[in-house]
């Protein structure tokens, strides 16, 4: 069975209030035609689950400028003053979170895991309103599974198959991202034919992927 799917077709899956994650660090490796099908479907109040808001024009930073987030999970704003203005403003509710923990919270929502047990945070405002588990006498923030509706990812090689390869550091949180979400979505930089992929090469098996944009 096809797992192509056009952009419009995609467009028609997205509701108001869908929580995603977007591959990328700094727009390096994040589906932007993906990222166009969202801006031009105005679709709003979405929960996003990010590296980082990118840029005011590039990546998953254009849903920050076009104001279509109202909930977001990250590491890092600083390099879009968008995110920070509407978070000031209150009309952006933010979960600051360290970018190892960020990562370990993902890999939880994609192995079924209930949580990670992390020192990272203790004393700070990170620490505040969550659970400490203290194990042999050490203190440890619970942080809990992530998981999403959608998880939209860049493969820079990929097959028909929704088998993916990243290339250097596109691979970043993408891996992750495609085992923590309820549907997943890739856009491939160069496609190649099923079987021109060494099984051992692969960083993210079709098995993952639902759809693959044309």
């Amino acid at each position: 069975m096809s797992k192509t799917i056009s952009l419009s077709q995609l467009k028609e899956k997205f509701h108001d209030g869908m929580s995603v994650m977007i591959g990328g660090f700094l727009a390096n490796g994040t589906p932007e035609r993906i990222i166009d099908a969202l801006v031009e479907s105005g679709v709003k109040d979405l929960t996003m689950i990010v590296n980082d808001t990118s840029f005011p024009d590039r990546g998953c930073g254009r849903l920050i400028a076009n104001k279509q987030v109202k909930e977001l999970y990250v590491s890092h704003i600083g390099t879009n003053p968008h995110t920070a203005d509407q978070m000031n403003s209150g009309e952006l509710l933010i979960h600051f979170c360290p970018q190892g923990t960020l990562a370990e919270q993902v890999r939880a929502g994609g192995c079924g895991l209930g949580g990670v047990l992390t020192a990272t945070g203790l004393g700070t405002d990170i620490a505040k309103g969550k659970e400490i588990i203290t194990v042999e006498g050490k203190d440890y923030l619970l942080e809990k599974p992530l998981r999403a509706d959608f998880a939209f990812i860049k493969g820079s090689v990929g097959d028909a198959m929704g088998n993916l390869v990243y290339k250097g550091t596109t691979q970043n949180f993408q891996p992750l991202m495609a085992m923590a979400a309820d549907t997943v979505v890739a856009e491939i930089e160069e496609k190649v034919e099923v079987g021109m992929i060494a099984p051992e090469a692969i960083h993210t098996s079709g098995i993952l992927v639902d759809f693959i944009v044309e």
